[in-house]
């Protein structure tokens, strides 16, 4: 790990691994290029009833997250400043509602039961056996958050800087040479930043303080998961494609069309099954990636504007978030 508080800059990748950035310094002469990230299409009105049991929230849904060690699902609501917890998969019941002090921009989840919240100068660990939210200061406007196998977090912020912080000690380090950080993906011991910005998946070298390998990520990159094999799969929601990557070292293995602007993702281990939001036809796609090549399995209707979607990987229901305020779907799958 470097020092404590340590400021680096990614050095340049040369141009058959970085596609989309140039070379980031110090000078600013060197300016990143750029894209206008990309976002989830506007959905159409629907056409088709949605597929299995759609449960009435009552607002908006920005994200859906599944914790396995609690069995609870994670539903950011509202304005993303209301978090919505249902236990056990019954949505039947008044979920807890935990009102938070300002938006969420990103949920993921941590060992112990813990969700991480990614907010502005701040991260939220909410408890979610107890409901209680512990906040954690950071320098700047967090977009997205993971937890490391050390226990330390890493923190993506808005202006393409890599926060590493050990709650513990307050010991920091500050990675940066992103133009955004608004994803990042834990696979062992390797941590991986996506950038919508640059439209672009890139290697951090934690104990380097030092950015890696990058890669151009499709035309529009929007969302990002990890699966059991270790792969990262990233949504191209402009080009139409799923990317898969493998970590050992950061390589595109896989891509496929997916649909019509493909957004929120998720992977059933248990299934060996990668599912797909389609923001602009109101579907949910399943995919077989065993054989190195996407192979559809499944297809379902879906609420308007499903931009979120996760996997009760205990039974293996969908659990698909409208974004229009149409409810929480859920589609048991194991049995297709």
């Amino acid at each position: 790990m470097g020092r404590p508080g340590a400021r680096v800059v990614a050095s340049c990748i040369g141009a058959a691994f970085l596609l989309v950035t140039g070379c980031s310094s110090n000078s600013d002469e060197d300016q990143a290029i750029t894209i206008a990230p990309a976002t989830a299409a506007q959905s159409p009105a629907q056409s088709t009833a949605p597929a299995g049991v759609v449960h009435p929230v009552g607002v908006p849904i920005d994200s859906t997250t599944f914790d396995p060690e609690t069995r609870t699902t994670v539903v950011l609501g509202g304005e993303g400043n209301e978090i919505l917890l249902f236990p056990a998969g019954d949505f039947t019941a008044a979920p807890r509602t935990i009102p938070l002090d300002g938006a969420v921009a990103q949920v993921s989840l941590a060992p112990g039961g813990v969700a991480l919240l990614a907010m502005n100068t701040q991260v939220g660990r909410l408890d979610l056996r107890t409901g209680e939210v512990t906040l954690v200061p950071a320098d700047g406007d967090v977009r997205s958050v993971a937890q490391l196998p050390d226990g330390r977090l890493a923190m993506g912020l808005g202006n393409g800087e890599i926060h590493i912080v050990n709650t513990e000690t307050n010991e920091s380090q500050v990675i940066d040479g992103l133009t955004s950080v608004d994803g990042l993906a834990v696979v062992g011991d390797s941590l991986t930043a996506l950038d919508r910005g640059q439209t672009s998946v890139t290697a951090v070298d934690v104990p380097g303080s030092a950015l890696g390998v990058a890669l151009r990520a499709g035309e529009g990159a929007t969302q990002l998961t990890t699966d059991h094999y270790g792969r990262i799969l990233v949504t191209d929601t402009t080009g139409d494609e799923l990317l898969a990557y493998t970590t050992d070292t950061l390589m595109l293995r896989q891509r496929f069309p997916a649909g019509l602007a493909p957004y929120a993702v998720a992977y059933d281990d248990s299934a060996d099954r990668a599912w797909v939001t389609l923001t602009g036809t109101n579907e949910v796609v399943g995919f077989d990636l065993s054989s190195g090549v996407g192979v559809e399995t499944a297809r379902y209707p879906t609420v308007r504007q499903p931009n979120s979607v996760s996997v009760d990987t205990v039974n293996g229901d969908l659990l698909i978030g409208s974004a229009t305020g149409d409810g929480l779907q859920q589609i048991p799958t194991r049995s297709s």
